[in-house]
C-alpha cells in the first residue's frame, strides 16, 4: 500500500514541502464544499449506483480549550444560533431506539465555560450552515442530477448515525435539512450509543489496548525532538510559561483555526506560525495514531471499518433490515477521518477541515454485474492504493480495507487482551 504518511512515525520532520502547504487553503475550515463529479448514476453510465456511505465532520465549532494567558475571543452565545432553514424535527436514540445514553464527554465540554459565555465544543452558526451546504451537495449529486433518493427525508432509505456529542448530533440534523430542504415524511431519528462502546472514533477510553498503546503517544509526541524545539519556541513568542501550562500543537491549532474561522482576533505572534502549527498538529496526529503499525489503525477505525464491507455486502445480497435503504449517515470527527485516510493509503498530511466528509458509493456494473466502490474526499474522487482504477472493484477494495477492518467480537477480544500490558 503506497503510504503518503511514510515518514510521519519518526518525525524528525515531515517534508517541508508539506508545510507550505497545509495552511494554503485555510478557508477550507469555513467553506469546505467543492464541486462534485458528474453523477454515474444514470442511464448513460455503465455503472450504477446501489448504496451510497458518508462519514463526515461537524461543522465549525468553538474551541475544545483555549490558548491560556493571551488574547481572549469572545464566544458569545450569539454565535450559536440555527438558521431556521436547518431546522428539522428529529429525535436522538440509543442505536435500538430507546432514549439518548448518557453523554459524559458533553458534560466534560459543558464544565468548560469560554470567556463570552459559550460552552466549548459548541456547534456555531457557521458550522450549522456548513452542515447545510454539505446536505446541497449531496442533494445535487443524489436527487436533483438522478433520481436516486426520494425528495423528502424518510428513514427507510436514509440512516443516520452519530457519535454521542450534541455538535455531531446538530450535524446530522442540519446535513439532512440541506439534503432535503426540510422536507420529511417523518420525524429523523439519530441513533447515538453510550461513550464506552463507541466505534465512530478512536475510543481510548473503551478499549484498554488502545489506551496502553496509544495513550502515552500523545505526551510523546509532545516530546519528540524537533516538535519540542519548535513548541518552546512558539510559547516564547505567546509569552506562556513552559512549565506551568499543558499546550501543544493540536491545542493551538484547534484555537487558532476557530478563531480565524469565526473572524475573531487572534494572537499577532501566530501569523508566522500558521503553516508550521499546521504541519506540527498533523506529525503529532501521525505520531499518535502510529499508522506504521497495522494493530494501532485497527484499533482506532477498525470496527468503524468493518461496518462500511458489512454495509455494502448486506446490500449486495440484499440482507438488510431495511432493502430500500440508500444512504447511511455517519456524523463524526478529524480524529475519526484522519485514522480512516490513513488505512484507505490516501491521507495528504494534511488536517480535515471542518463538514469534510468521505463518501463511499456502491455500484453495479449494469453488462457484468460486477461491484465497484468508488471513494471521494471533499468530493474529490479518490484512487486507492491497491485499486485498478478509481472504480475500485470490490475484491480489490474489500483487501485495501482488510488489513485495518475488525470484526465487533474481535475489536473487544483485542481491547480486553492482556498481551501488551506491561509485566
Amino acid at each position: 500500500m503506497k503510504k503518503l504518511w511514510v515518514n510521519a512515525g519518526i518525525i524528525g520532520s515531515v517534508s517541508a514541502a508539506f508545510g507550505s502547504i497545509l495552511w494554503s487553503q485555510k478557508t477550507d475550515e469555513a467553506s469546505p464544499s467543492r464541486t462534485c463529479s458528474t453523477s454515474d448514476s444514470d442511464l448513460a453510465s455503465p455503472y450504477e449506483l446501489q448504496l451510497v456511505q458518508v462519514l463526515f465532520r461537524h461543522g465549525a465549532r468553538t474551541p475544545l480549550k483555549t490558548i491560556p494567558n493571551i488574547m481572549e475571543a469572545q464566544w458569545v452565545p450569539t454565535l450559536l444560533e440555527p438558521p431556521p432553514h436547518t431546522h428539522i424535527d428529529f429525535v436522538v436514540t440509543d442505536l435500538n431506539g430507546g432514549p439518548r445514553p448518557f453523554a459524559p464527554l458533553e458534560e466534560d465540554y459543558r464544565k468548560n465555560v469560554l470567556s463570552g459565555g459559550s460552552f466549548a465544543g459548541q456547534l456555531t452558526t457557521l458550522g450549522m450552515q456548513q452542515l447545510y451546504e454539505l446536505g446541497k451537495r449531496l442533494r445535487q449529486r443524489y436527487i436533483e442530477d438522478s433520481p436516486f433518493l426520494s425528495p423528502a427525508f424518510s428513514p427507510a432509505e436514509v440512516y443516520v448515525r452519530s457519535t454521542n456529542i450534541w455538535r455531531t448530533i446538530e450535524s446530522a440534523k442540519c446535513l439532512v435539512a440541506g439534503l432535503f430542504q426540510q422536507k420529511q415524511k417523518e420525524i429523523l431519528p439519530i441513533l447515538t450509543t453510550d461513550a464506552e462502546t463507541e466505534i465512530l472514533y478512536p475510543n481510548f477510553r473503551g478499549c484498554k489496548l488502545l489506551k496502553i498503546l496509544g495513550g502515552p503517544r500523545w505526551a510523546e509526541s509532545s516530546a519528540l525532538p524537533d516538535i519540542a524545539a519548535d513548541l518552546r519556541s512558539i510559547q516564547e513568542a505567546l509569552g506562556i510559561a513552559a512549565v506551568a501550562q499543558k499546550v501543544d500543537f493540536i491545542l493551538i491549532r484547534d484555537d487558532m483555526v476557530a478563531r480565524e474561522t469565526h473572524g475573531l482576533p487572534c494572537p499577532p505572534a501566530l501569523d508566522t506560525w500558521r503553516n508550521k502549527v499546521e504541519q506540527r498538529a498533523v506529525d503529532m496526529m501521525c505520531y499518535i495514531y502510529n499508522p506504521e503499525k497495522r494493530e494501532s489503525l485497527q484499533l482506532c477505525v477498525g470496527p468503524l471499518l468493518h461496518i462500511v464491507l458489512s454495509n455494502i455486502e448486506d446490500k449486495l445480497q440484499r440482507a438488510s433490515l431495511e432493502p430500500n435503504r440508500k444512504l447511511l449517515l455517519y456524523s463524526v470527527h478529524d480524529t475519526t477521518l484522519i485514522p480512516c485516510l490513513m488505512a484507505m493509503g490516501i491521507f495528504d498530511m494534511r488536517w480535515p477541515p471542518y463538514a469534510a466528509d468521505i463518501t463511499l458509493e456502491l455500484y453495479k456494473h449494469r453488462q457484468t454485474n460486477e461491484a465497484y466502490v468508488k471513494v471521494s474526499y471533499i468530493g474529490q474522487d479518490q484512487l486507492l492504493p491497491g485499486c485498478s482504477g478509481v472504480y475500485c472493484p470490490l475484491q480489490e477494495f474489500k483487501q485495501v480495507l482488510s488489513a485495518h477492518s475488525l470484526s465487533s467480537d474481535h475489536y473487544q477480544s483485542l481491547c480486553n487482551s492482556t498481551e501488551h500490558l506491561p509485566k
